[in-house]
């Protein structure tokens, strides 16, 4: 399976984006999905994942600001981020388990201004 993100980009404090992640077959439908991101001199962290029946979690840092849906039918998942910070600037990652193995989309970066 191949993931594609997409949709970062330069943002201002208190602003939003919309990441998506294309699948190249009916992967979501099936299989757990995720967002991760990675900081500049940090470890790749855990953003938001969400699972083939729907149900979705969040990492503390992001709850209450960013939403994380999939559409089964056009192959997509995506990251709803509002109220961004500048401690949210990171490269984005998508990925997707199929067990034992995880698939990663390339990653798209968000940069947000103070």
């Amino acid at each position: 399976v191949q993931l594609q993100a997409s949709g970062g980009g330069l943002v201002h404090t208190g602003g939003s984006l919309t990441l998506s992640c294309a699948a190249s077959n009916k992967i979501f439908s099936t299989n757990d999905m995720g967002w991760y991101r990675q900081a500049p001199g940090k470890q790749r962290e855990f953003v938001a994942s969400i699972n083939s029946a729907g149900a979705t979690a969040y990492a503390g840092s992001v709850k209450g600001r960013f939403t994380v849906s999939k559409d089964n039918a056009k192959n997509m998942a995506y990251l709803q981020m509002n109220n961004l910070k500048p401690e949210d600037t990171a490269v984005y990652y998508c990925n997707v388990w199929d067990s034992p193995s995880v698939y990663w989309g390339q990653g798209t970066l968000v940069t947000v201004s103070s």
